[in-house]
């Protein structure tokens, strides 16, 4: 279960294998380290990255801005740490935050090459979801997928996620335009 204050945007939680936390900005370097470390891994599946991307400068000030969504709930980024808390192994976002009618959110994540295949990303959405759900009153969470990245997809059919339909050229991934498969979870004591 997740620690949770809102004065200080702090946000943690300990699975058996990791410590799930939100990224904060004395992470530059961490995350700088994470996308280096995985630039060619994740090239296939993300959009385009400057060199910037991979520059700790360049966190420090996307991590000021994250740190300010955080603290107005409009998004929340976790980072995936190994227990000996030394390295990034993999990022968690939730993205888009609305609230009111629709209280609904986009999931992101990715992890690290030479740790996938492990059950470490199930083990770390599960927790993190049970804070949208619960913590943030989250009915919708959104998680696409391109349809020959089969191993997303059936990790979020794992978790729960139903598909909801296919989107043709929905994102630019890696200079090309991407369909994709969309997908959400619905809080199940919120449906009617």
């Amino acid at each position: 279960m997740f620690g949770y204050r809102t004065r200080k945007p702090e946000c943690y939680s300990v699975t058996e294998r990791l410590l799930l936390r939100l990224a904060c900005e004395t992470d530059a370097y961490r995350l700088a380290d994470y996308y280096c470390r995985n630039e060619n891994f994740l090239k296939p599946w993300e959009p385009i990255r400057d060199s910037s991307y991979y520059q700790p400068a360049a966190w420090s000030k996307r991590l000021h801005i994250m740190a300010e969504m955080h603290r107005r709930k409009s998004a929340f980024h976790f980072i995936l740490l190994d227990k000996r808390q030394t390295e990034v192994i993999g990022v968690i976002n939730f993205s888009n935050i609305i609230r009111g009618a629709f209280k609904a959110c986009y999931l992101g994540y990715s992890i690290c090459e030479m740790w996938q295949g492990k059950g470490l990303m199930y083990e770390a959405l599960m927790p993190t979801i049970h804070f949208m759900q619960e913590q943030q009153q989250m009915h919708r969470i959104m998680a696409n997928y391109m349809p020959h990245n089969h191993r997303s997809g059936n990790l979020l059919k794992k978790i729960g996620f139903k598909p909801e339909g296919y989107a043709k050229a929905y994102l630019q991934i890696n200079g090309e335009w991407q369909d994709h498969i969309l997908m959400s979870l619905i809080t199940k004591n919120n449906q009617s």
